[in-house]
């Protein structure tokens, strides 16, 4: 599986709020950054990203380009959530060398 999957398949288990997909796919050592917050380790990622699907009804994430270097991938995500606010992010995820997502930084704008 490429980065560019497992990228893709991230997007999808989130919009879809799978939290025990996602969980499968975070590293351990993990760390989780936006605008808002920085955390490190995989219990306190899944902790935010739980927070998220519980306030959202619904995720709705388009992803526009997406881009690979090494062990990393970005994407430009058009994001509606609750069918009314949109959001543009941009996503970068590190991978490991055992192809689980080990640092995910999230740029609004």
């Amino acid at each position: 599986m490429s980065h560019i999957d497992r990228f893709t398949a991230y997007l999808h288990a989130y919009a879809s709020k799978d939290i025990e997909q996602i969980a499968a796919m975070f590293a351990e050592d993990m760390t989780l950054r936006d605008w808002k917050i920085f955390v490190q380790g995989k219990a306190a990622a899944l902790a935010e990203t739980q927070a998220n699907f519980d306030a959202a009804d619904s995720i709705d994430i388009q992803l526009l380009h997406v881009y690979e270097a090494n062990d990393a991938v970005a994407g430009e995500l058009r994001i509606i959530v609750n069918g009314r606010d949109e959001l543009f992010v941009v996503d970068v995820l590190d991978f490991n060398s055992a192809g689980q997502i080990c640092a995910i930084r999230a740029f609004i704008g």
